[in-house]
């Protein structure tokens, strides 16, 4: 069982610390966005990074269209890579949808997750009335087809605006080329389970101390959904990033997540 989760989910162990950190990535990408931030830990904790079933380097031939329809499932292959290294009260560090990813994680399993740290998290993307989830309907629709018909047209899109540098249009080709090397198809999945997903009324139950990170501008989460998190997360903290923009501050900013990070998991 062991060896069989750690090959699926392409799992990869570094650092000499008692104490685990494990990374998970957003939608649309691998664990190599860790990269710039893991090095920073591995004196430390003990480093996990994983690649969801479907994702990076993962065994796509354990994906399954009906497990993974929602983020329940992917919740899963966290339970599963915890269980499989016999891990418990780990800091638990999610982008975008994994945030709230292992909010669930830690709603399901209380023993798992000892502290929370949730990058541009959100439990609902789309506008509703009395609540900004940063896309209409219609936008969304806009989106999946977009996936659906011209998926490299998709990335060229939908890279500047996530990363929101300008001044580093490197790291806007590096996005780019890692949207595009996912499969087309489990990539639009994922993004339908997570656009269309919906985890407001489960926040509240999450047990754990949470550090929810906000950039500036994000375009994909918008500074009400994080003021909603931490209000509606009963031990939460939000912290909006001094130099950080665009939704992924942890290739763009490593040494400013590094260090809010640190704070609060020390």
């Amino acid at each position: 069982m062991k060896s069989t989760i750690i090959k699926r989910n392409n799992v990869r162990i570094s650092g000499a610390g008692r104490q685990t950190i494990l990374f998970a990535h957003g939608f649309g990408c691998d664990q190599s966005v860790w990269d710039r931030i893991v090095p920073a830990f591995e004196t430390d904790y003990q480093v996990v990074v994983f690649d969801y079933v479907g994702s990076g380097r993962s065994d796509k031939s354990a994906y399954d269209a009906t497990r993974y329809s929602n983020l329940h499932g992917y919740a899963q292959d966290v339970i599963d890579v915890c269980d499989a290294l016999e891990l418990e009260k780990i800091l638990y560090v999610g982008h975008s949808v994994s945030g709230m990813i292992g909010g669930l994680v830690s709603i399901k399993r209380p023993d798992l997750i000892g502290k929370l740290v949730m990058i541009g998290p959100s439990p609902h993307y789309l506008n509703e009335p009395n609540y900004i989830g940063g896309f209409d309907e219609s936008d969304i629709h806009e989106l999946l087809d977009m996936m659906e018909t011209n998926y490299k047209e998709w990335t060229k899109y939908l890279a500047p605006v996530a990363m929101d540098t300008p001044d580093q249009p490197e790291l806007v080709a590096e996005f780019e080329e890692l949207l595009y090397s996912n499969d087309h198809q489990i990539a639009r999945q994922f993004a339908e389970a997570t656009f269309y997903s919906d985890h407001r009324q489960d926040v509240h139950n999450i047990p754990v101390k949470t550090l929810i990170l906000q950039t500036t501008l994000d375009a994909i989460v918008p500074l009400e959904v994080a003021e909603f998190l931490q209000k509606e997360i009963p031990d939460s903290e939000l912290v909006i990033m001094e130099k950080a923009k665009g939704h992924n501050p942890h290739i763009s900013e490593p040494e400013e997540t590094i260090e809010e990070i640190r704070r609060f998991i020390r």
